[in-house]
């Protein structure tokens, strides 16, 4: 069910959620937070999409903010909110809201948000794109308790994680960082299974990707070894090598779904290592509402040098 609502308020909005949810019997005990979506039209659908699965595990209220800028000067001094309330399967499991800010209103979005959320919920919100320099002090990241950024949509990632890394407060989070679960998974895993020092490391991963910078940091900052960053191919994260006094332990994923896992004096193993979707990254997130102090420790450690494939060795068995 969708109710169409122009030049309105929040009240009003709020009204044409309770007639929606009664007219199509969906409750809302069931809702556990309040999902705040900021973005543009451009990316407004893939993000609404991509909340709406999320839904499914995480049953909540999505507020989409999209400011409109208008192209005249009369018009920027123009204060006006249109709306567009889905309730049913119309917004996935749970409701979903348009917010349409015209002028002025969209630099004091909080105060048409802060009416809509629901009490006694957490609050998370998400910059499918380009987000504020310092989420935690923006108005609409201020309510929440989770805020989500993501480095891989802007033009310079790299830029994107200092900012982040200068920035940073608790409850801050990059999906960058959650593409890594696999990855980082893997790996916990296989060096509880080679039971071996590391003494050096490598990434390879497509030009300014920043889930591998990440991921290099986060080998810098737990391993405390010295860390090669090499550009490939990709797509994405294409192979991770660690040096062993044992010999290498690697993943290797070129391309597709699967990866190859090789340990010293172990046989080479298949591993599931798909690209993940938006909604399943998103998913994960809502997991969790806790500062998350591994993904803050490595943001902040140094970025390592990065070396094209060609000028890059063999990393070193040796001690």
């Amino acid at each position: 069910m969708k109710i169409d609502l122009t030049d309105t308020t929040s009240s009003k909005i709020n009204k044409a959620i309770v007639e929606g949810r009664r007219a199509v019997g969906t409750p809302a005990v069931g809702m556990v937070l309040t999902l705040v979506i900021v973005t543009d039209e451009e990316n407004a659908y893939d993000a609404l999409k991509a909340a709406n699965e999320a839904s499914r595990e995480h049953p909540s209220r999505t507020l989409v903010v999209i400011k409109r800028h208008a192209r005249s000067p009369r018009g920027r001094h123009e204060a006006r909110l249109d709306a567009e309330v889905r309730v049913g399967t119309d917004a996935g499991a749970g409701e979903t809201v348009l917010l349409r800010l015209h002028g002025e209103l969209g630099a004091r979005a909080d105060s048409v948000v802060l009416p809509l959320l629901l009490p006694d919920a957490p609050v998370v919100v998400w910059w499918p794109a380009e987000a504020p320099g310092v989420p935690s002090t923006d108005p609409l990241g201020s309510l929440a308790q989770r805020r989500i950024t993501d480095a891989y949509a802007v033009e310079d990632p790299l830029a994107a994680l200092a900012v982040r890394a200068s920035s940073y407060a608790p409850g801050d989070t990059d999906l960058s960082w959650t593409r890594l679960t696999p990855w980082r998974s893997m790996l916990a895993a296989a060096l509880d299974q080679a039971r071996t020092t590391v003494v050096s490391a490598a990434v390879e991963s497509e030009a300014e990707n920043p889930s591998a910078e990440l991921l290099a940091r986060w080998f810098e900052d737990r391993l405390r070894v010295p860390v090669e960053r090499v550009v490939s191919e990709g797509p994405v994260v294409t192979a991770v090598r660690l040096g062993t006094p044992d010999g290498e332990i690697r993943i290797d994923r070129p391309e597709g779904p699967v990866g190859m896992l090789s340990i010293p004096g172990q046989p080479s193993r298949v591993l599931a290592l798909k690209v993940r979707t938006t909604a399943e990254l998103i998913a994960e997130e809502l997991r969790r509402l806790d500062p998350d102090e591994i993904y803050a420790s490595a943001l902040r450690t140094q970025a390592p040098q990065v070396l094209p494939a060609s000028q890059v060795s063999q990393v070193s068995a040796a001690p």
